[in-house]
């Protein structure tokens, strides 16, 4: 109760990943569980691979809320998209890039996987959130390093399949249209996230990535999805232009023993603007018996 009392601070780092900026938020560190604990088996870390934008800040009032709801007992960490966040004046946004195409889905989807190789240790179990593309993301990241020790991935508005048939807004007009909502957010985290997309280096990584998207994010991953059907966990919305209710449907029929769930409640894709309670509570609610039994 004494972890509950105490105010949840978010801790800000930009580091170098395959070369390019990334920004990591982190609520809680790796080494917040007590030495000679019990087992590994209670090491958990809840990592969130966004959406595009690809902003961590806007998903800071959501990790606040799931960390409290934890007790603070996992930290709750966010990573950034490759050249997504506008860096530190004392840091360029490239290094010396390491991946051919960073900034494209494929080096997106390798950024990932470098950084939990390079800064995760291997005890450690992940649950894994990710929110539209970054959904798409978690599913390549489980299929390339099958060792990793996921011991459950949330996909948020999954956008997994069939994504230049859906009927979306472009790529420009969505990301004009998080800047413009977020800059009205009384959040300052939100407003502070809504200002990278007036970075021109930013908006343009943003941009040439959903142009990716719409053409590499075709077929559903249905081999991926049954080899880890029972880690996997879908929520989809019921008035989602980025993935309308066909697709949760057809994956539905496809996979009738899965915990594929549908939204009820009226929450929109971007619900990092305004429905971040609701959506930390029903994780914790899907994941309540799985972190019991650590």
């Amino acid at each position: 109760m004494l972890c509950m009392e105490q105010e949840a601070l978010a801790q800000e780092e930009f580091l170098y990943c395959c070369g390019a900026a990334t920004q990591l938020l982190k609520f809680g560190s790796l080494d917040c569980w007590p030495k000679g604990g019990s087992c590994n088996s209670s090491k958990v870390l809840f990592l969130i691979i966004p959406g595009n934008p690809g902003i961590v800040c806007y998903y800071q009032p959501f990790m606040k809320i799931l960390y409290k709801l934890l007790n603070q007992r996992y930290p709750v960490w966010a990573i950034s998209h490759a050249g997504h966040c506008v860096p530190p004046e004392d840091m360029e946004m490239i290094e010396d890039i390491e991946r051919e195409d960073i900034f494209g889905l494929n080096g997106q989807i390798e950024h990932k996987l470098t950084f939990l190789r390079q800064n995760v240790p291997k005890d450690i179990k992940l649950v894994l959130i990710g929110h539209s593309i970054g959904c798409h993301m978690i599913l390549e990241v489980m299929k390339r390093e099958p060792k990793l020790q996921v011991l459950k991935a949330v996909l948020l508005f999954p956008t997994i399949e069939r994504m230049a048939e859906s009927p979306q807004e472009s790529v420009k007009a969505s990301l004009v249209r998080w800047a413009l909502q977020g800059l009205q957010s009384l959040d300052e985290a939100t407003v502070s996230a809504s200002l990278n997309l007036f970075n021109v280096d930013c908006a343009a990584n943003g941009m040439y990535m959903g142009s990716q998207e719409m053409i590499q994010v075709v077929q559903r991953d249905d081999s991926t999805i049954g080899r880890y059907l029972d880690k996997l966990i879908f929520y989809y919305g019921h008035n989602d232009h980025w993935c309308p209710i066909e697709y949760y449907e057809d994956m539905k029929r496809s996979f009738p023993d899965g915990t594929i769930h549908l939204c009820q409640r009226g929450i929109r894709h971007a619900f990092v603007l305004d429905a971040n309670v609701e959506m930390a509570q029903m994780l914790i609610d899907w994941l309540c018996t799985d972190l019991a039994k650590l």
